[in-house]
């Protein structure tokens, strides 16, 4: 028996979702898709679909994406199925956000947090200012994060009190893109206390990287090293995947402190991990450049 069948009710496939690997997540939504479309439940099939054009969206696959969600489109027209229609926007709009135009994935998130206005439907309102908050300018998405935190923290809906943590991040990096790196500083560290009340796991690695890259722009250089450092021997006490964006970190830390040696060391790690990213190659060219010029290889 698969994963995918040990799910006990049609609903559940959300469970099945691993963002990371979104290429696996498909090939688990496409091993139920018949037995949920057999069930008759219309509304569980289509957001389904919602869902498996996610996976396509998340693997860069637009158009593949799009054809699919054209085909809830075409089933949700004059009908009542407000839940199927907000993740319908919701992934048309992150389609659009990922494919680069902003202003229509920006009118697709603003349709569906107002929908959700007339639904009791606390996660996905929080996930539309959850996007609003990323396609806006900083200023507007700044606003949208913390309306969508408050949100968060006011429901009832344990799953929705789940996304405190993305607000947290994305607060904290539009502090830091604003040069307000000590105002940065202070959210990061306290989505570390989020994630380790929560055990996040990989997340928590992730608030930690975050601690420690601002303390780098605020110059605290030896406190920045010492946290990538120590995330390199957790990753490997716990068994987890290597992360390039630590060794990147720390080419960039000891640059700055004059240890030339270890920087070359580590850009030249960050540098045959990262330019195996698909987006990084598509969309961060010169940050690659940098690794690999700094690598000295």
């Amino acid at each position: 028996m698969t994963d995918s069948r040990k799910i006990n009710n049609v609903l559940e496939f959300d469970k099945l979702w691993n963002y990371n690997k979104p290429d696996e997540t498909e090939k688990k939504f496409r091993e139920i898709l018949d037995e949920v479309k057999d069930s008759g439940n219309k509304s569980a099939y289509l957001q389904l679909l919602t869902q498996l054009a996610r996976t396509q969206g998340l693997q860069r696959k637009f158009d593949e994406a799009h054809k699919i969600l054209d085909e809830v489109e075409s089933q949700i027209l004059n009908n009542d199925i407000n839940i199927v229609k907000i993740r319908y926007l919701l992934e048309r709009g992150r389609t659009f956000n990922s494919s680069k135009q902003k202003e229509k994935a920006r009118e697709l998130f603003l349709e569906a947090y107002e929908l959700c206005n007339e639904t009791e439907t606390d996660f996905y309102k929080i996930d539309a200012a959850h996007m609003l908050g990323i396609v806006e300018p900083p200023e507007e998405g700044l606003k949208w994060n913390e309306t969508g935190m408050k949100l968060a923290e006011d429901s009832k809906d344990e799953k929705a009190k789940g996304w405190v943590g993305s607000f947290y991040n994305n607060i904290g990096w539009t502090y830091h893109d604003k040069n307000e790196f000590e105002k940065a500083l202070n959210v990061f560290e306290k989505n570390v206390i989020w994630h380790t009340e929560k055990k996040s796991g990989d997340r928590l690695i992730i608030a930690k990287w975050c601690v420690a890259r601002t303390l780098r722009s605020l110059g605290r250089i030896e406190e920045a090293i010492k946290i990538q450092k120590s995330l390199l021997s957790e990753i490997e006490e716990k068994k987890l995947s290597e992360d390039g964006f630590i060794f990147e970190e720390l080419g960039e830390c000891y640059l700055i402190s004059g240890n030339k040696t270890e920087s070359q060391k580590n850009f030249g790690i960050a540098y045959e991990m990262l330019s195996k990213d698909e987006w990084l190659s598509e969309n961060a060219k010169d940050r690659l450049d940098r690794m690999k010029e700094l690598s000295n290889t």
